[in-house]
């Protein structure tokens, strides 16, 4: 990766752990689109690798507030949605691949807008892990399914139910693709050079938590994410 491209994705990372420190997700939703136009090696392994360490930070500062119940029944569905994720992963050409990309995005910037507000019961969970599974695998966006069904919960709750489960999926996800041999030494690395960013973020997120309107961000990011898909739908499908 070059200097010029660590910077900018570096600042992409950033901005997405900013606000994924803030709402409790939406690291992926911001950052995959860019990443993904920047360099399409970036997606899924490098964004799955950071996501699971600002995962780990989430939880370890909000751990008490856990909804252990609800993950257990979330990474129920997320095993066989893991296996989903892999078989896309292997099916698609580049181009191909961009596209999916993109419109999961896109249906992800959907899912944020309804006014369906389903509660967080097993059958509700179950599902959503399997949908977060397959896309969170497949393009490393798997936040917005769960973040629906917890939408109506409590901030501290939403935040660090959120975070146990991108821990536990995002490793099962790495581990999913490393055995099926599509991951790389190169790709781990850009991870991992990412996470200084990350935590850049993060730590920027801690002051503001209590004093920052979440719902003031929401929109804007919600655009952001849904042009950038448009974007790489629209670059992918010309290539």
């Amino acid at each position: 990766m070059s200097w010029g491209l660590l910077a900018v994705a570096g600042f992409v990372v950033a901005c997405g752990g900013l606000l994924q420190g803030l709402i409790g997700f939406g690291l992926a939703l911001v950052a995959v689109p860019l990443l993904a136009l920047l360099d399409p090696a970036l997606v899924p392994v490098p964004v799955l690798v950071i996501a699971s360490a600002h995962a780990m930070m989430s939880l370890a500062r909000e751990f008490g507030h856990v909804d252990w119940r609800g993950v257990g029944w979330a990474m129920l569905g997320r095993l066989p949605g893991t296996l989903i994720g892999i078989w896309i992963v292997h099916s698609l050409d580049p181009k191909s691949f961009g596209v999916v990309v993109g419109a999961v995005v896109l249906v992800c910037v959907v899912l944020s807008l309804v006014s369906w507000r389903p509660r967080p019961t097993p059958p509700s969970l179950v599902t959503a892990g399997v949908a977060s599974g397959s896309f969170g695998t497949a393009t490393s966006i798997g936040g917005p399914m769960i973040a629906l069904v917890y939408q109506n919960e409590a901030g501290p709750q939403v935040r660090a139910t959120l975070a146990a489960f991108f821990t536990l999926g995002s490793i099962t996800s790495i581990i999913g693709l490393g055995a099926t041999g599509t991951v790389t030494a190169h790709q781990l690395w850009s991870g991992v050079l990412l996470i200084p960013f990350l935590i850049a973020g993060f730590l920027l997120s801690t002051p503001l938590r209590k004093r920052f309107d979440a719902k003031g961000i929401r929109t804007p990011m919600l655009v952001v994410a849904g042009a950038s898909a448009v974007v790489l739908i629209v670059r992918s499908a010309l290539l």
